[in-house]
């Protein structure tokens, strides 16, 4: 045996795992990447969905609070090819929408790779495939890559003046499940869109006393009017009238329902809340009991952050108040500009600069899926088109001719 200062010679380095997937790499196994498995396989395209984490639709499975349903009416939720079963309710909840999602991969038989977190990818022009390299060092090729990551990849923590004095908890919402812990707790609620507002009164129903900030304006509007999905209200008109009319009608009903918001804090932007979807992507809040709550002063609403002290906020308004936690309900951003090495076809945000109804094909065999901002019905419009596009191609390849030395999938 030898002495533990005799020299060790190093380790011969393991040869990289490579792989010739046969069919398009599809980046990302949550909604958008299994719509698009799915579209594809309808046409007998294969696929191969390379997921980071140990399940499909991890944002929903891991990262959501436990009160979540889902804002629209389950027609509007539907992925391609297979609808809800008939005995859900008309907003499922979280637990019956990961379950849809599940039946869904079984039904098209989505071929997914787990733990196979997308580190690089890049074109090689030589030899005209992409090539995707993950956390393990395993390399994928493809003619074809589809990036599914989406706008919500990750968790956007914004710069807060004195964040990191405050001795209470700090978390994201990604990290919120109930508002059980919170109990008795005066707790800073940092956004005000759907998860601010829903968090919000979790919060509430467990006796705690959430202060939402306010920093922007928004559109609040009724989740129903007249028995009848404002959502479902706003495209059947859209059929008919210009948009700026349905705003404008939205706009007539959401007052006469909620009345103004301005009065409790929240101020309107000056334009309507369709019109400000398309233009920046920024959804109008559906309220459910929230803005009673707020009326009812359960629900503070505060303005902008200045700063935080070691024991709670300084506002703009320059009032101070003490809290127990903070929930940052910030929402979430794009990934992409972290791996994807070709970003010609993204903005310095990982979004494509081509807006939709185009914004899914690049060049190269390169698409992009749930980036539209138009929640599931865009993502399902994108992974329709992006199917019918390689099918055709595939049918005109008898044989991609490359690594001939790599392991096929």
């Amino acid at each position: 045996m030898g002495s533990n200062n005799e020299a060790q010679e190093p380790a011969p380095e393991q040869p990289r795992a490579r792989y010739l997937v046969n069919g398009p790499i599809i980046v990302g196994a949550g909604p958008s990447g299994l719509a698009t498995s799915a579209c594809l396989s309808s046409h007998g395209v294969p696929s191969l969905l390379l997921e980071r984490n140990d399940c499909i639709a991890s944002l929903w499975q891991q990262r959501t609070y436990d009160r979540l349903t889902l804002h629209l009416p389950k027609q509007f939720c539907e992925l391609p090819l297979m609808g809800f079963p008939a005995e859900y309710p008309k907003y499922p909840s979280r637990d019956q929408f990961v379950a849809y999602m599940e039946d869904y991969a079984k039904q098209f038989c989505v071929k997914t790779r787990f733990g196979q977190d997308v580190r690089r990818a890049r074109y090689i022009d030589k030899a005209g495939v992409w090539r995707v390299e993950t956390g393990d060092g395993s390399l994928y090729y493809s003619k074809w890559m589809v990036v599914a990551t989406g706008e919500n990849a990750e968790p956007w923590w914004p710069e807060i003046d004195g964040i990191e004095r405050f001795e209470g908890s700090v978390i994201h919402t990604c990290e919120y499940k109930s508002g059980v812990g919170f109990k008795d707790q005066r707790v800073l609620v940092v956004g005000c869109g759907n998860s601010g507002m829903e968090v919000s009164l979790d919060l509430c129903r467990h006796n705690a006393t959430p202060h939402m900030v306010v920093r922007n304006s928004v559109h609040i509007l009724p989740r129903e009017m007249l028995g009848f999905s404002t959502f479902g209200i706003a495209m059947a008109l859209l059929k008919w009238l210009p948009l700026k009319l349905v705003d404008r009608l939205l706009l007539l009903m959401a007052s006469f329902t909620l009345g103004s918001t301005e009065k409790i804090g929240i101020p309107r932007p000056k334009i309507g809340p369709l019109e400000l979807k398309n233009a920046a992507g920024k959804t109008p809040v559906l309220d459910v009991e929230v803005l009673s709550l707020i009326k009812s002063g359960k629900i503070k609403v505060t303005e902008g952050v200045k700063e935080i002290t070691t024991r709670g906020a300084k506002f703009i308004d320059g009032q101070e108040k003490e809290f127990d936690s903070i929930i940052l309900a910030t929402g979430y951003r794009s990934n992409v500009p972290l791996w994807l090495k070709d970003r010609g076809f993204f903005t310095d945000d990982g979004m494509p600069k081509t807006p939709f109804p185009k914004g899914w094909k690049a060049e190269k065999g390169l698409y992009t899926v749930g980036f539209t901002r138009r929640g599931l019905l865009g993502t399902s419009s994108d992974a329709v088109k992006i199917a019918e596009d390689i099918a055709h191609q595939w049918r005109t390849i008898q044989d991609l001719g490359i690594l001939q030395n790599a392991k096929k999938l």
